[in-house]
């Protein structure tokens, strides 16, 4: 049995929108990105949106309509895709790393307080695999040192905080739809909600060369636009959004249940509806368990073996001590909503079979 890490679930009226796209001819910016911002920010609970060309434009698009400038500090977790630091460095902007909270995964706020400067402009949390990030204390120091909040929400569409919808909450919330995302596009793509308008207005002028009409430039944009096909695919995907969530909370269920107690599973926080984006394990036995998993098919991930801070690009001397520990413990298996019982069953049996076998370290 062969058993892939993640899986795109694509329905097959996905194939008829995008035929009557091809069809009608019109590919960039046209009225399926128009509804599908519109039924996106709705789905988020927010009131507007701006599609662009992937998660990452997404954050460097917001921050440039946040104000961000040359020496400008965010605060970011180290514990994260590299794409949360990059667009801060692509505006020669600094970003400043807190430490995350042990058993969530997510940025801590307690930590964030001890990275403020004067020279502090925002945070950027991150919803971590499909948990959120303690949004309430964030807003709160936010609010207290007048700093933007701009929510890295790539791999959290459908998650809640205290019942609130991810993408509602900060003055900025971004997403990605690559592949491997609770909701994706079938390639590159990302959205920006926010319930501010006119950070979603700048977006919108920034995204398309800085026009605000057909050859009439006012200031310097960007081609970093969205296309028909990819709202067409998008519109489909969201209509399964839910199901497809309640899905993988189901995996996750059995998982935590059946699942050897050796390992470190999955924490949710009471306030939190996790929508696992990744179902991640710990284990100080990693290394040998994931080699143990890939020989028997069973695909798995590393999210991250390193994290942003000693990465090369940046390679700050900053100790991490819980940043550091996770990234060398860490293990995704398996987790897309057509995970049937049976690969499932044998995912878990495998784990559990891998620290029979290993008693003894």
């Amino acid at each position: 049995m062969k058993i892939p890490l993640s899986k795109i679930d694509i329905p097959k009226d996905t194939f008829d929108v995008i035929n009557s796209v091809l069809t009608e001819g019109k590919f960039i910016l046209g009225e399926k990105t128009e509804e599908f911002e519109e039924k996106f920010a709705k789905f988020c609970d927010s009131k507007h949106a701006a599609c662009v060309s992937s998660g990452t434009a997404a954050l460097f698009l917001s921050l440039q309509a946040l104000g961000i400038s040359k020496g400008d500090e965010v605060i970011i977790p180290s514990l994260s895709f590299v794409a949360t630091a990059t667009p801060i460095l692509m505006h020669n902007a600094i970003p400043r790393f807190a430490e995350v909270n042990k058993k969530n995964y997510t940025i801590d706020p307690k930590e964030i307080e001890k990275q403020i400067t004067k020279k502090t402009k925002g945070i950027i949390p991150v919803h971590l695999y499909g948990h959120s990030a303690n949004m309430d204390e964030i807003l709160e120091i936010a609010k207290e040192n007048s700093l933007f909040v701009l929510e890295d929400s790539a791999q959290a569409h459908g998650a809640r905080y205290k019942g609130k919808m991810i993408g509602s909450i900060g003055d900025a919330s971004c997403f990605s739809f690559y592949p491997s995302k609770n909701l994706t596009v079938c390639g590159d793509g990302g959205i920006v909600v926010s319930n501010n308008e006119e950070i979603i207005k700048k977006i919108k002028v920034l995204r398309d060369h800085g026009r605000e009409e057909k050859y009439k430039h006012k200031t310097l944009g960007y081609n970093l636009r969205f296309n028909e096909i990819q709202a067409a695919i998008g519109l489909e995907q969201l209509k399964n959004l839910d199901k497809y969530n309640n899905a993988r909370r189901k995996v996750a269920k059995l998982y935590n249940e059946m699942i050897t107690k050796l390992v470190t599973k999955p924490f949710e926080e009471r306030w939190a509806t996790h929508v696992y984006h990744m179902y991640t394990i710990r284990s100080k036995l990693r290394d040998k368990l994931k080699k143990f998993l890939e020989s028997r098919e069973i695909g798995t991930g590393i999210h991250y073996p390193i994290p942003i801070h000693k990465q090369p690009l940046i390679n700050s001397k900053q100790r991490l001590d819980i940043t550091e520990e996770i990234c060398s413990t860490t293990l995704s298996l398996p987790m897309f909503p057509s995970l049937s019982t049976k690969e499932q069953d044998y995912v878990i049996k495998t784990v559990n079979q891998f620290f029979e076998e290993n008693k003894n370290g």
